[in-house]
């Protein structure tokens, strides 16, 4: 019986209402997951993907590469090192989309092939992490906006292009053949070195020219084609997880872990996106959670004896080996009786001060110790609590009857 009402009054939720509850969130997470996963799919097959040429997305830039191949120039995408190794030549441009994802032995390689190649290298934003390798004698300034730019320098290229969007990345050099332009602040975001193998580097801030957004924008269209189009042939490297190269040593010796290797490759917009996730996930949660306010009284749905409610506040008392706490809460309760009946005021009842000599009053002659009855120390066993809840409950009849 005790049993059957303490599982209806329970307020613990069942494995039932806890999956009744939750089958909603967990079928909208199901389906983003699986939405995630057939989009990430089908762009994967279509070849969709920033500075990807084959792709026709807004960031692809499959639009300048169609306008290459119909000037005569072979567009080769490659996504490891030794395909830009074997390709590369004097007749050739090697593009590299993000030099900043390379690893250490990845840059040292491709700095050698730059170097012993008569032919045009082009690199895409790069920035600290790549410029001591790849363009030794180059340094990194502050970052600047992405706009229209005019080209105050005289390189021929940029000079027949005119002003284009340009930005991003911007470069100092002590190089006395470097052609600088499109300055911000003194500095360009598009520098061209020579290089000693007879061909030359260009460092661009940015990518946007490339763009298929961006194409048509500006003399964006006509930067690109003549930075990538001065040789016959094209090769568009676009770095990859599957490139063994990754697992290979450094000049140092060190093998990079997969691991490294794998976060390396991450770019830190993702970092800081799933950072943010997370900080999303904390604050609603805290939003959700269970907020401990003042008790609230409620009616009970069912209607419990006050025996049993006593009965089970002992076993918890007993369970807890508590008999200071219990008997603690007879003598508090027993002072809380027999005050008024002594004409004691209730916010009295508690002090021995006030409440002892009144009983003493009104029991001259009793045989029990009022004092150790009433504020005593706790008792030693269980047999000594139940002996002090005897003459307790005595007491209380002497008071009323006498």
């Amino acid at each position: 019986m005790n049993r059957t009402r303490a599982s209806t009054t329970s307020a613990s939720l069942t494995p039932r209402q806890i999956w009744t509850r939750a089958r909603g969130v967990l079928l909208i997470l199901g389906l983003i997951l699986i939405g995630g996963i057939v989009l990430a799919t089908v762009r994967s097959a279509d070849h969709h993907g920033r500075l990807d040429p084959r792709s026709a997305d807004p960031n692809g830039s499959r639009a300048v590469a169609e306008l290459l191949k119909a000037q005569g120039v072979t567009v080769q995408v490659v996504t490891t090192l030794d395909e830009v190794t074997a390709a590369t030549g004097a007749d050739s441009t090697l593009l590299v989309t993000t030099p900043d994802l390379l690893t250490l032995h990845q840059q040292s390689a491709l700095h050698r092939a730059m170097t012993a190649s008569p032919g045009r290298t082009v690199l895409l934003g790069a920035g600290g992490a790549s410029l001591a390798t790849l363009a030794p004698g180059v340094t990194d300034a502050a970052g600047t906006a992405v706009k229209a730019r005019e080209p105050q320098c005289s390189l021929p290229e940029a000079v027949r292009a005119g002003s284009v969007d340009i930005g991003g990345e911007r470069y100092a050099t002590e190089i006395d053949s470097a052609d600088a332009c499109y300055l911000s602040d003194g500095r360009p975001t598009l520098l061209k070195l020579p290089a000693s193998g007879g061909g030359d580097t260009v460092l661009l801030g940015s990518a946007d020219i490339l763009y298929n957004e961006r194409l048509d924008k500006q003399g964006n269209a006509s930067l690109a084609l003549q930075l990538l189009g001065s040789r016959t042939h094209l090769v568009w490297y676009l770095p990859s997880l599957s490139d063994t190269s990754l697992t290979e040593s450094d000049p140092e010796g060190e093998s990079p872990s997969a691991a490294d290797s794998f976060l390396s490759l991450v770019p830190s917009g993702w970092l800081w996106g799933s950072l943010q996730l997370a900080l999303a996930a904390v604050l609603a949660a805290i939003w959700r959670a269970r907020r401990l306010g003042p008790l609230v009284t409620e009616r009970l749905p069912v209607a419990i004896r006050a025996s049993e409610a006593t009965e089970g506040r002992a076993r918890l008392y007993r369970k807890a080996n508590a008999r200071d706490r219990a008997a603690a809460v007879l003598r508090s309760a027993t002072r809380s009786r027999i005050a008024p009946l002594l004409g004691v005021a209730a916010q009295d009842a508690h002090s021995p001060e006030t409440l002892l000599p009144a009983l003493s009053a009104r029991l001259p002659e009793s045989a029990a110790a009022p004092r150790e009855l009433l504020f005593g120390p706790a008792p030693a066993d269980d047999a000594a609590l139940i002996r002090l809840a005897d003459h307790l409950d005595a007491l209380e009849r002497e008071v009323r009857t006498s």
